[in-house]
């Protein structure tokens, strides 16, 4: 990219907290970027970065196929911060011994500070509490290479914090950026301020302003066509967009037919009113639930949704002539993903960034949220002026109540999970929760059972209501809803929703169990 502020670049070594690492750096108003390992050298002298970062990872560097590094990574005379399987590598290339340790070091460990240094600064009179670092490796550094020395120790890692003494390099046997080093931020801010010199520089004001010139630049006098939906990524995407070229910006908006209750018109309202935007609506209910109909299997509901979407889009698309640019919302965690030293994972998130467009309509990408993770877009949303029950919206799914209906899709099925929708929705915001949680949503299962209302027996419906805690649906807890407020979903939804006698709560966590039931 062509950023010209002050920038962190960030190695992926495979860590698990890679990408911590970028989002804690973006924290403090500095721009922060993860490439693949073996990024060439050419690559890093053009993207200019102020300071590098070598991220942990699962390897042994010693073993075979582990990710190393070309040793003129250390010869650029940019600052370096090796961390955990990075400080490994800078001790191995540069000529010092690294071991397999006898007794691995998981978990919390106190370090003593040795010597006084810039990137420990503020450490000089830390309580024990303050010292508390996060430990996750099996290998440590046996000898240093010349010129290094020993900062800081714990009781398993007598090479833990240390320096090369004329050049600037660093290295940390610990995590700085997980929440359980009680001064990592501050570790962090000493090597990017202190150390490598960064100005506050990143702010989504300065984004939005960049990338609405990068966009009017990119585009000329063509025209762009995208998908929305009405979620946070589509709708923010839409909005830059719209800003940057105007009416020569078309957002198709499709009505799969499995969305909740009142939502067509409340998206129509946003684009068309609120955006001002010249939105195209399809509504191609009927055939999506003709394709769906009979079909229980998952999968191939996801697929059929998929297929028929984008059969939909192309067709509404074509209607509008000289279009060049197709807008996908694309975050940048679905990037780092695709450039992955491991390789990309088979399938990105195909709904949300429309999968096979680009190959059925050969059209040039513009993906103004590349760079950003999902809380940074909500906050261009903010500076957008968007309003915030679209900024805080819970995330929905692509093929959206079908994927909550286990079994086949009927109409009947989707009034009865609309009606039961509606009502978890207002109650977690009457209650003040919806804003608290990650997601929540009824599921119907394809089971009747005994009930008894009005002193007659019933035999009806199971609705499950779902709700959980995460920070980026990769892994994710059950929300311990208070029990009045469990009380009135279960009444309300009883009472309210014909052909439903009963409600459960699922209290299964992510992994073994997923977010959706589908």
């Amino acid at each position: 990219m062509s950023r010209t502020s002050d920038k962190i670049l960030i190695l992926d070594f495979g860590s698990q907290y890679t990408q911590l690492i970028a989002r804690r750096i973006r924290e403090e108003s500095v721009y922060s970027e993860i490439q693949p390992f073996n990024i060439p050298i050419e690559a890093i002298r053009t993207f200019n970065p102020k300071g590098i970062i070598l991220s942990g990872g699962p390897a042994s560097v010693y073993e075979r196929g582990a990710p190393v590094p070309p040793r003129e990574l250390l010869e650029l005379e940019i600052p370096i911060l090796g961390i955990c399987y990075g400080l490994q590598l800078i001790a191995m290339l540069m000529g010092g011994k690294v071991t397999h340790s006898e007794k691995r070091e998981y978990g919390p460990a106190v370090i003593q500070v040795l010597k006084p240094d810039v990137l420990l600064k503020g450490f000089e009179n830390a309580s024990a509490k303050e010292r508390l670092v996060w430990m996750s490796h099996g290998d440590r550094v046996e000898a240093l290479p010349e010129g290094f020395e020993v900062l800081a120790e714990t009781s398993n890692s007598p090479v833990c914090v240390v320096r090369h003494r004329q050049r600037p390099i660093w290295g940390l046997q610990f995590h700085p950026e997980v929440h359980h080093t009680a001064w990592g931020k501050k570790i962090l801010r000493n090597f990017i301020f202190s150390i490598c010199g960064c100005q506050l520089s990143w702010s989504m004001q300065s984004f939005v302003t960049e990338t609405v010139r990068k966009v009017k630049r990119q585009v000329g006098h063509e025209k762009v066509i995208g998908a929305v939906s009405g979620g946070v990524d589509s709708t923010v995407m839409a909005a830059l967009v719209g800003k940057a070229v105007g009416d020569r910006f078309y957002p198709i908006f499709v009505n799969n037919g499995v969305l909740r209750k009142n939502e067509a018109e409340e998206v129509i309202a946003l684009y068309q009113d609120t955006l001002g935007l010249n939105l195209i609506y399809h509504d191609a209910s009927d055939r999506f639930l003709s394709a769906l109909k009979g079909v229980t299997d998952p999968e191939v509901k996801r697929k059929i949704i998929g297929k028929t979407f984008i059969d939909v889009f192309v067709h509404e698309a074509n209607k509008i002539k000289d279009v060049t640019y197709l807008a996908q919302g694309t975050l940048y965690p679905d990037v780092i993903e695709s450039v992955s030293f491991k390789g990309p994972s088979a399938t990105i998130k195909s709904h949300h960034n429309v999968g096979g467009l680009p190959e059925i309509m050969p059209l040039k990408l513009i993906e103004p949220l590349r760079e950003l993770f999902k809380d940074e877009v909500r906050e261009v949303g903010r500076v957008l002026g968007l309003p915030e029950t679209v900024i805080g919206r819970h995330p929905f799914p692509g093929p959206g109540l079908a994927i909550r209906i286990l079994g086949d899709v009927t109409p009947e099925k989707l009034a009865t999970l609309r009606e039961a929708d509606a009502i978890v929705i207002e109650e977690l915001r009457v209650s003040g929760w919806y804003d608290k949680i990650w997601q929540a949503f009824p599921v119907l299962l394809p089971i009747n059972t005994v009930g008894v209302m009005g002193d007659e027996r019933t035999y009806e419906q199971v609705i499950v209501i779902r709700s959980v805690h995460s920070v980026d649906g990769m892994t994710a807890d059950w929300v311990r809803l208070p029990y009045d407020l469990m009380a009135r979903l279960s009444n309300r939804i009883i009472n309210e929703v014909t052909g439903v006698n009963r409600v459960v709560y699922d209290i299964s966590s992510k992994p073994p169990s997923t977010i959706e039931w589908e």
